[in-house]
């Protein structure tokens, strides 16, 4: 009898009854990567079609994933950091700078280093201020029922698309040389409203309080970013 090198349980065939583990590890190679790869990013499932998805019904396939399947889509977490990610090189690629505020006057200062980060970190910016985001959603649609971090991970996948819209426009601006990104901006924030809205329910005041959430988590994330970095700069003189 062997035992498992992960938990220590006798094992009796191939793979481990406790654990999962397999007696022997196959020797990583290039299947090895391309696995990982699909595993990380729920390429088994469909990227392509948790975004038909969410571009045809987010709201019902949202509240879907928060109450019967959880498998059919991309994980929320690894889907906003993708979609970043593919923003990102999409904008560098195309030499696209969009950052989120222009700052003048703070070029040296902490404020600077901060919104900079935040230009060069879509994926983890974008989770960030989706804290902010959900604070207000949850005071406009308290009477829902939803908890913090359900709101949260309905801003994953309805802020990943906006990302995902943007880097269509990046693409766009990049081989046409015309200004898109203004436009970008103006779509990817109807889709947050109407996404938003959607998942709630298809009522016009709740169309209006996504629209004021998403505003208001906006300005209140920028504050607080120029406030911290203003604060540094004051405690570092």
């Amino acid at each position: 009898m062997e035992h498992c090198k992960n938990c220590n349980l006798e094992i009796s065939g191939n793979y481990c009854a406790n654990c999962g583990q397999p007696v022997a590890l196959k020797r990583i190679d290039g299947h090895y990567i391309v696995h990982e790869i699909e595993h990380v990013l729920h390429f088994e499932k469909g990227i392509l079609f948790t975004i038909r998805e969410l571009v045809t019904a987010p709201g019902k396939n949202i509240r879907d994933f928060f109450s019967e399947n959880r498998s059919r889509l991309v994980k929320p977490i690894i889907f906003i950091i993708v979609t970043s990610l593919i923003y990102s090189v999409t904008s560098h690629f195309f030499h696209i700078e969009d950052g989120y505020v222009a700052l003048h006057g703070f070029e040296n200062s902490s404020v600077s280093a901060i919104f900079g980060w935040i230009q060069q970190h879509y994926g983890y910016a974008n989770i960030i201020m989706g804290v902010f985001i959900a604070l207000w959603v949850k005071l406009f649609f308290k009477k829902y029922g939803y908890n913090f971090f359900e709101i949260l991970i309905l801003l994953c996948f309805v802020m990943g698309m906006g990302m995902l819209i943007f880097a269509f426009f990046a693409f766009l601006q990049g081989v046409t040389h015309i200004g898109l990104m203004p436009i970008a901006g103006m779509f990817g924030f109807a889709y947050c409203t109407w996404a938003i809205g959607e998942f709630f329910s298809r009522k016009a005041i709740n169309y209006f309080k996504a629209f004021w959430a998403y505003v208001l988590g906006y300005l209140t994330f920028c504050i607080a970013a120029f406030a911290l970095g203003s604060l540094i700069d004051l405690a570092i003189r």
